[in-house]
């Protein structure tokens, strides 16, 4: 079960199986709504902070798996084990992120 990197799709093993998960424009709704955040521009403001809480993880991974097509509440995400523990589930929301909305160095215009 790939992911597909150009449609934002990221895979991850977690409770030791593949899962596929992606952030669509529903699941960043969703996001904002969570957050209390007026757009999308707000959202990516909070998550290139750098500092996430494990609330945060949990709802940015709950949403990824949705965006996907999985039905996992927030509450299911909380229970379920990731590949190297907390750190694991922090990289795989990175990973999330950033397939979201880059690394800023590729929505940056060339430079003449």
């Amino acid at each position: 079960m790939g992911a597909n990197r150009r449609r934002g799709e990221v895979a991850a093993m977690i409770d030791g199986r593949e899962h596929r998960l992606c952030l669509t424009l529903g699941a960043l709704a969703e996001l904002e709504d969570a957050f209390a955040l007026e757009d999308i521009a707000a959202l990516a403001q909070r998550f290139g902070s750098g500092r996430l809480s494990a609330r945060d993880l949990t709802r940015i991974i709950a949403a990824g798996l949705r965006g996907a097509g999985e039905t996992a509440s927030d509450e299911a995400v909380a229970a379920m084990r990731f590949d190297r523990g907390a750190a694991g589930a922090a990289a795989l929301a990175a990973e999330l992120l950033e397939a979201a909305f880059g690394t800023g160095e590729e929505a940056a215009p060339p430079r003449p």
